[in-house]
């Protein structure tokens, strides 16, 4: 069992693309589910599927490279709200990823959602992670 899932996830889709995979298989939660949206919706990985198998399930995610020069669409994952510290951001101080090209996720109380979702729906969360 890992202490944090959340950057057990984020690792092993960091060692996926350091070694040029296709696809990684994650251990699925509701969470690691909801982040894998946010990163299709903003076109960083190609696509995902849920698999079932009774107990917890995987997720499948299909990495995004470029055709050419084999360069991943995600140049970065961070993990920043970490177990023994965690870090959140109220509505004025939201942060902005690389003045705006990158994305952070969130924790809200209206569920996961990105930086720029959240200044739209006016709240503020835990931040989880920063990802371009």
């Amino acid at each position: 069992m890992t202490t944090d899932p959340i950057a057990d996830y984020l690792t092993r889709v960091r060692n996926a693309i350091m070694a040029k995979h296709k696809v990684v298989e994650i251990p699925a939660s509701n969470i690691k589910k909801e982040i894998t949206k946010i990163l299709k919706d903003k076109g960083y990985i190609l696509s995902f599927k849920f698999e079932d198998d009774g107990k917890q399930g995987t997720i499948k995610i299909a990495l995004k490279y470029d055709p050419k020069t084999r360069v991943s669409a995600i140049k970065n994952l961070t993990r920043v709200s970490k177990p023994g510290l965690r870090k959140y951001a109220g509505i004025d101080e939201m942060p902005r990823v690389l003045n705006g090209l990158g994305i952070a996720v969130l924790s809200t109380s209206k569920g996961i959602m990105t930086d720029k979702e959240a200044r739209k729906e006016n709240v503020g969360g835990e931040v989880l992670c920063y990802v371009y």
